[in-house]
Order: C-alpha cells, then structure tokens, then sequence
C-alpha cells in the first residue's frame, strides 16, 4: 500500500513548545477527542475514539540522534480524517 502524506511539518522548538504541543495531543487522546493539527494552509483533524498501536523508536543517523512516536489508527473502525 503507499503511504499518503495527508500534513508534514517540520520547526525548530525549544523543550518547552515541544512538551506543550505533545501534552495537547496526548489530553485529547485520553479523552477520546479529535487531535486537529494546523500549519500555514492545512489543516487536519483525526478522530481518536478508536483502536490504536504505539511504536516508540530511537535511531542514530549521521551523527543525530531521532526519538519517533508513531500512532496508528485502523481505518476500518468509525474513525476519520479530515483534510481542509
């Protein structure tokens, strides 16, 4: 299956924005919200009231080190993404 980038964004933030931003996301997910994300002109809002899988992974490339969370929802459940 190939991947569709639906929002991609990238900004240097101190450990305090970076903390802010994951502490919103993860208040929304234990509340089963919508998680909307904004940047320039889009937009996206995911549905969190379903079954989710959690990875956690460190990797060290070229001399930087990277720490990726990555959550995924199964499309077939009655969440949805909305685009704007």
């Amino acid at each position: 299956m190939t991947e569709e980038v639906l929002f991609k964004t990238e900004q240097k933030l101190s450990n305090r924005e970076i903390s802010e931003h994951l502490k919103s996301i993860a208040e929304k997910i234990e509340k089963s919200q919508p998680i909307t994300l904004e940047s320039g002109d889009q937009k996206v809002s995911l549905d969190t009231d379903r079954t989710s899988e959690f990875e956690i992974k460190v990797e060290r490339e070229n001399g930087e080190e990277s720490l990726e969370l990555e959550i995924e929802w199964d499309n077939h459940e009655s969440g949805n993404v909305q685009i704007n």
